[in-house]
Formats: C-alpha cells, sequence, structure tokens
C-alpha cells in the first residue's frame, strides 16, 4: 500500500515471496527509493532493514539496523535480565540470613533476661525497665529485617517477570539413539506423474542423523517427494526403501491434528498404548502443562500447532528416527521459529525438510541438499 509518494506498507508478504523459490527477491519492489514499512518474519528481509520496531507485551521498542543488530541487542537485554535476576536472588538470600540471624540475636537475648530475672539479682523495676527496652529494640530490628526480605521478594519477583516475557521457552524432543549409518531411506530412480508431468527421476539414502534439505521451485515435487518418502502416494516407477516404524512427517499446517479435539486426546489418539498420566506427562515435555493440554487443536497459534504435531509424533514409546518437515516455518513468529531451531539443533534423529528459509536450514545444521527440479 502507498501512503504518499515517499512512503509503502508491505505486510508479511516477504514469505509468499520467498516460497515462490530461492531465487525470489528478499525485498519489496528493489527500485523503490522512498520509504518502506514492513511488518515481516522474514529474517532475511529484516536483515536489509535500516530499523526494526519490535512489539512486545513490554511495550515498543525500536533498534537501529538490521535483523542481525537487534539480533545481538535482544541477546544483551535477555543477558542483563538474566543477570538481574541472579542478583536479585542473591539479595534475597543475604537478607533472609541477615533476618534469621537477627531472630537468633533476640532469641538469645531473651534467653539471657530470663536466666538474668531468675536469678533475683536485680530489682523489678530496673528487670522491668530493661525488658521494655530490648523488647522495643529487638521488635524495631525484626521488622525491619521482615521488611527487607520482603522488599528483596519484590525485587526478585519484578525480574523473572521481565525475563519471562522475553525468554523463549525451551523444548527437548526426545532422544531415538540412532546409530550412525543406519539406513533410513533410498529412492532408486523413482518417478513421480503429477497430472500429466512426470517428476523426477530422483536417487538419493539417507543413514545415520543426516541433515538433509530438499529444494527446488514451486511445483517441482518436493512435497511430493515427503509423500512418496512416507508411503503417502505410489512412484510411477523406481524403488523406495524405508525404515518402517520410524518415519513421520508434519506438513505446514500440521494436519494431523483433529481441530475439534484437545491436545490431550490428540496424542492419545497417535499414540493409544500410554495411559492418560503419561499422555500429560509428554504433552507438558512440549510446553502444554496442566489445563494447557485441554486447549483444541483448532484454537492454537501456528507455533502451538507445530509444538503440538511434535508431541505427537516424537513422544510416544518409539520417537522415529527420521523426521521430514515441510516448509514447517511459514505459519509461525520469530520466537517460534527459533524455539524450533533450538530443539531441532539438539535432536538426535535424521532431518528430511522442505524449507526456503536458509537461515533455518544453517541453524538446524543441514549437511546436504537434494535439489529437485532441475
Amino acid at each position: 500500500q502507498r501512503l504518499s509518494s515517499r512512503l509503502r506498507i508491505c505486510g508479511n508478504q516477504a514469505a509468499s515471496a520467498r516460497r515462490s523459490g530461492p531465487s525470489s527477491p528478499t525485498a519489496p519492489d528493489r527500485g523503490w527509493r522512498g520509504g518502506v514499512l514492513v511488518a515481516s518474519h522474514d529474517r532475511a528481509l529484516l536483515e536489509t532493514m535500516d530499523r526494526i520496531v519490535e512489539l512486545t507485551p513490554l511495550g515498543c521498542r525500536i533498534f537501529g539496523g538490521g535483523w542481525t543488530a537487534f539480533a545481538e541487542a535482544r541477546d544483551e537485554e535477555r543477558a542483563r535480565m538474566a543477570a538481574e535476576v541472579e542478583r536479585a536472588g542473591g539479595a534475597l538470600k543475604g537478607a533472609e540470613t541477615a533476618a534469621q540471624q537477627q531472630r537468633e540475636r533476640k532469641a538469645r537475648r531473651d534467653g539471657a533476661g530470663r536466666a538474668f530475672a531468675a536469678s533475683g539479682s536485680a530489682p523489678k523495676i530496673l528487670l522491668g525497665r530493661q525488658k521494655e527496652r530490648a523488647e522495643n529494640s529487638g521488635g524495631r530490628g525484626a521488622l525491619l529485617a521482615e521488611r527487607l526480605v520482603g522488599a528483596a521478594d519484590e525485587r526478585l519477583d519484578a525480574a523473572r517477570a521481565q525475563i519471562e516475557v522475553v525468554t523463549p521457552l525451551t523444548i527437548e524432543l526426545p532422544a531415538t539413539g540412532l546409530a550412525a549409518g543406519r539406513r533410513l531411506l533410498r529412492f532408486e530412480e523413482v518417478t513421480f506423474a503429477a497430472g500429466e508431468r512426470v517428476l523426477g527421476p530422483w536417487r538419493f539414502e539417507i543413514a545415520g542423523p543426516e541433515r538433509v534439505a530438499v529444494s527446488g521451485p514451486n511445483g517441482a515435487g518436493k512435497t511430493s517427494l515427503l509423500r512418496l518418502a512416507m508411503g503417502w502416494a505410489e512412484p510411477m516407477a523406481g524403488k523406495i526403501w524405508r525404515a518402517e516404524g520410524l518415519l513421520a512427517m508434519l506438513d505446514q499446517h500440521v494436519s494431523l491434528l483433529e481441530p475439534e479435539s484437545s491436545v490431550l486426546d490428540n496424542f492419545r489418539r497417535m499414540n493409544p498404548r500410554l495411559g492418560e498420566r503419561e499422555a500429560h506427562a509428554a504433552c507438558a515435555r512440549f510446553a502444554f502443562r496442566n489445563r494447557d493440554a485441554l486447549k483444541l487443536a483448532g484454537t492454537l497459534s501456528g507455533g502451538e500447532r507445530l509444538r503440538a504435531g511434535l508431541a505427537c509424533v516424537l513422544a510416544g514409546e518409539t520417537p522415529p528416527q527420521l523426521l521430514l518437515l515441510d516448509e514447517p516455518t511459514n505459519h509461525l513468529d520469530m520466537e517460534s521459529v527459533e524455539v524450533l531451531e533450538a530443539a531441532l539443533a539438539g535432536y538426535d534423529g535424521a532431518l528430511l525438510v522442505v524449507s526456503h528459509d536458509r537461515r533455518f536450514l544453517a541453524a538446524i545444521g543441514v549437511e546436504r541438499e537434494i535439489v529437485v527440479g532441475r
């Protein structure tokens, strides 16, 4: 949308532009010389920006520079907040120690006063005055110590609340125990009929914990290749060998989820041998704890849907050793993309991924590429 001859406003068009293929432009209208206001999750596009405005529950913040500068500033802020939590925790421990010492000193004074009174060595009027002074002094000291504890506790709560807003959640994918060199998938001169077109031939093998990307222009057969690998489509010619029961796939819509069912019910439908307690524990590993596990799949955000799908296919009795992902970042915000990157980077199984997001592929450790449509 052009507001004037000097400013254009662009929606989140970068993702759809980049989905058309690796050669797509990373900035809207390269010939434009005016200002551009872009709403986008595309990190390659954001790298070309002069400033980034971030909207969070903490408010609106402006960072100078592109994505790299923004990410560095954000990470530094998270580190400062983590340090403040640590300092606040130390201050609370110190205040609690001081309060305990104050209580112990008062108890010792009180005990000594009672022993002195019992000895009968001083007049009652003097004992009364000493007791009053001790109670006043001890009471003021105890009150001050408790106030310091309360202030330190509030400081720690405030620091934790701040860092919880800006720190993304983390998920740890279950271990698969995949041995190096174990064959998981093999295509031998495979072709596929897509209408009147013939796609292929494709020949490749995946063995051990490899990270493999499938690239090519739209319509080249990337999704078809994944469906063939899963056995959801039949080849026109060639042979496909797969390690049966050890492959799982998530498409970009996570369509394996039934929208009218809860996250928990979806998990139990796909993992019927696990009891309710085990199912709740599995959902909790993917940040669906307590009532969150009862959310309907149709109401979830893009990031939540992906986490729910990962829980359903990875947290069962036997985690798959080869995970196939079709454009997994398409409907995710940047925080969810980074959560997924961290989870997949720590996954010990193999990956076969279709994605146009080069930063995502690099972050999850892709080692080689299968190019289709050439």
